[in-house]
């Protein structure tokens, strides 16, 4: 197992990495695929507005909205976000990919956003997000205007917190809700759902994702035995202090050492939040709780930019460059 300590020391963030030719498209016509496309493009990048996402602070996306793709046969990349989260909480990552060539896509989970919690801790988000990507899936590849422009060999993975959690179903793995239960102290939601002897769903796999980027899953749900299933490649990453929804950093460390064969590992010196977007200085005035890092004088502008390589980096191996 090969692992890499950095030696750099739920939402929502933008002014990202700066980006030279990435477009975007928006989804804004249907709830169920509301979100945005990322790809290369010739035209420079501006701010794209998306308005107040209820936090106190306006969010703007960097690209250039609708220009053309450029490019055949463009390797594709689906995000999935965390718990409570939104499309675009990892932009600067998605700028840097389709910077490098790479068609990317990311939707809103409906039910499980920052402003829709109708389905967040429920046991029915557990089927509800694999489903979702899979829509999106089906979309880029059969609805999409501009779907001739991807290699529908050439399909990646990118998820973060319970994001990653949910790409590790898609690739195979089963949630162990049995173990869940054993640890479960709550009389609310999904717990209170469990020792109600409520069936959790049975998860979608999708055998059309060849490589993957995991960061900071969900542990709870993950043993060895489940993570076996796993068969395609991917690069997982943890975060050395956790944070909400991942504990304290031991249940990752523990998931990373339950992964068969030997997956590309890094470890970050920082909490769960620290894998988001850089903050601008608005965001971080209204909800400090995502923008702040630990430890105090962790850069995670510095940070990004190491780790958005990294993740084209390896994708690019798994899944090929501009044009393949």
């Amino acid at each position: 197992m090969r692992c890499r300590l950095w030696a750099l020391a739920v939402v929502l963030c933008c002014l990202g990495s700066p980006v030279q030719a990435a477009g975007i498209q928006l989804l804004q016509s249907d709830p169920a695929l509301s979100g945005a496309i990322w790809y290369p493009c010739a035209a420079e990048p501006a701010q794209v507005a998306l308005g107040s996402l209820s936090v106190g602070a306006d969010f703007d996306l960097k690209g250039a909205k609708d220009c053309p793709v450029t490019g055949a046969k463009l390797p594709l990349v689906i995000y999935s976000h965390g718990r409570g989260g939104f499309f675009g909480q990892q932009h600067d990552t998605a700028e840097a990919l389709a910077d490098a060539g790479f068609v990317v896509a990311a939707i809103n989970h409906p039910g499980d956003t920052f402003s829709d919690s109708s389905r967040r801790d429920t046991l029915s988000v557990w089927g509800s997000r694999p489903a979702d990507i899979v829509r999106l899936l089906d979309f880029l590849l059969n609805g999409w205007k501009d779907r001739a422009v991807i290699d529908p060999a050439r399909i990646g993975f990118f998820g973060f917190s319970l994001g990653g959690t949910t790409g590790l179903m898609l690739m195979g793995s089963k949630p162990d809700f049995a173990r869940v239960a054993s640890l479960c102290k709550e009389t609310t939601g999904v717990c209170a759902q469990l020792h109600n002897g409520e069936t959790p769903p049975e998860p979608v796999h999708d055998a059309r994702i060849r490589a993957a980027v995991i960061i900071d899953p969900a542990p709870t749900v993950l043993t060895r035995e489940n993570l076996a299933a796993v068969k395609v490649p991917f690069q997982f990453w943890r975060s050395q202090f956790g944070g909400p929804g991942v504990g304290d950093g031991a249940g990752n460390a523990r998931v990373a050492a339950d992964l068969p064969g030997k997956p590309d590992i890094q470890i970050v010196p920082a909490g769960h939040f620290a894998f988001l977007a850089p903050c601008s200085a608005d965001l971080a005035a209204a909800v400090p709780r995502i923008c702040t890092d630990v430890p105090a004088g962790f850069d995670r502008a510095a940070f990004h930019r190491k780790f958005n390589a990294t993740v084209v980096q390896f994708l690019r191996e798994q899944l090929g460059g501009r044009g393949g």
